[in-house]
């Protein structure tokens, strides 16, 4: 007699198809997450890293003007000051310029972080950015950075101080994020703060 191999025919239950789908979904939504918060965290990477180079270009700045005195051709000693460059206009001039959006600074001169005098300015920091930037870069001496988020901390109440910023609005919603850095006077000595202020990092 034949004997015949019998052949399991049973399918996927409802339920079983729901409870893979739902797993699928669960795990599709932590990736969607994560790489939305990696791409976030790498945005917010390039201001954390301008602030402190710009406050390190402001610290440079006041040391360089702080040099001991030389003495002239005349034999006449030419005394160095001690003072912070003056503010710098915001790039890009509109918060709307980096909303959801990147912002390629214009390189020509007198544009942008080529702009201010040897006394103030981007060009007293000595400091400059070519590359698309997804944050408005603000210098302010003597306050807090204009329309930051939050309240920083002071960083002088006058001429002792300033403070250097970013804001910016990743997602376009009109919610904005801020980091800045300040450094203050103190018996002749810059200090910088030991690290960066945030509000909203991710809105």
């Amino acid at each position: 007699m034949r004997a015949y191999k019998r052949y399991n025919n049973r399918g996927f239950t409802l339920v079983e198809l729901m409870i893979v789908v739902a797993i699928i979904g669960v795990l599709a939504a932590l990736a969607i997450y994560g790489v939305t918060r990696y791409l976030a965290s790498a945005k917010t990477s390039e201001a954390k890293n301008t602030v402190g180079a710009i406050s390190r270009a402001a610290a440079g700045a006041y040391e360089r003007e702080s040099a001991p005195p030389q003495i002239l051709a005349n034999g006449a000693s030419a005394q160095s000051s001690q003072a912070l460059c003056e503010s710098a206009d915001a790039v890009p001039a509109a918060l709307t310029d980096v909303a959801n959006r990147k912002y390629q600074p214009n390189t020509a001169p007198n544009t942008d972080f080529d702009t201010g005098t040897d006394q103030e300015g981007w060009r007293c920091l000595k400091f400059s950015m070519s590359q698309p930037v997804y944050y408005q870069y603000n210098y302010t001496r003597g306050a807090n950075t204009p329309n930051m988020p939050g309240t920083p901390p002071p960083v002088g109440a006058t001429d002792t101080g300033f403070e250097a910023g970013a804001i910016g609005d990743l997602d376009g919603d009109g919610v904005y994020s801020g980091f800045a850095r300040g450094g203050t006077i103190f018996q002749g000595q810059l200090a910088l703060a030991t690290q960066v202020y945030i509000a909203n990092e991710f809105e």
